[in-house]
C-alpha cells in the first residue's frame, strides 16, 4: 500500500468515499451554476451599462431616475422614457401601462434587454412607492455616485415642494 494512505481501515474508507462523492458534487454544484446563469439578472445604472455594455438580448435591470421631459406615451400603448444617473442615461421603451407611481424625477427599475440600437426595451417596471422608499441596488448605487442624500432625497428632488404626477406628454 502507498504510504500517504491512513494505516486505519476505517479511516481509508472515509478517505474513498470522500474521493467519489468530492467529483459528483462538484459536477452538481458546476452543472447547477451553468444552469442558472441565464436566469441570473444584473442591476445597472445608465452609466454602468454603458461601461459594460451588455449584449442586446440579455436579460438586465436598469434603474435610476427617469429624466423630466422624457415621458412620451404613444397610441399604440407604448411608453418612452429616459432613465438618467449623474453620469449618462438610457432610452426605455415600454409596452403596457406603467405602474401608478411613475413619473418624472422619481426612482425607476426596468427589466429588459438593449435592442441592436442601443434602446432599452422593458418587459416590466418598478417605481418607488412613497417618499422615502429606493430600491437597495438603486439606493447603492446613487451613493456611489454622490447623487444620494439619504432619507429617499435624491439630489434634484425635494418631496416637500411635489405636486403630484405631472400631465402626461402624448406624441401624436
Amino acid at each position: 500500500m502507498s504510504s500517504w494512505l491512513p494505516k486505519s481501515r476505517k479511516a481509508r474508507r472515509r478517505l474513498m468515499v470522500l474521493a467519489a462523492v468530492a467529483p459528483v458534487l462538484a459536477l452538481a454544484v458546476g452543472l447547477t451554476l451553468w444552469g442558472l446563469s441565464d436566469s441570473i439578472s444584473y442591476f445597472y445604472t445608465p452609466a454602468q451599462a454603458a461601461e459594460a455594455r451588455p449584449e442586446p438580448g440579455r436579460t438586465i435591470q436598469i434603474g435610476g431616475l427617469v429624466q423630466d421631459g422624457s415621458v412620451v406615451k404613444h397610441p399604440d400603448g407604448r411608453l418612452e422614457f429616459v432613465v438618467a444617473d449623474q453620469i449618462a442615461a438610457a432610452q426605455v421603451v415600454y409596452k403596457g401601462d406603467p405602474p401608478d407611481l411613475f413619473r418624472e424625477g422619481q426612482g425607476v427599475v426596468a427589466t429588459g434587454s438593449f435592442n441592436e440600437a442601443g434602446v432599452f426595451e422593458a418587459g416590466r417596471l418598478l417605481a418607488k412607492h412613497d417618499e422615502t422608499y429606493m430600491p437597495r441596488d438603486l439606493q447603492k448605487a446613487l451613493k456611489e455616485q454622490g447623487e444620494w442624500r439619504g432619507d429617499g432625497a435624491v439630489r434634484g428632488y425635494d418631496a416637500e415642494a411635489y405636486q403630484g404626477p405631472p400631465t402626461p406628454v402624448t406624441a401624436e
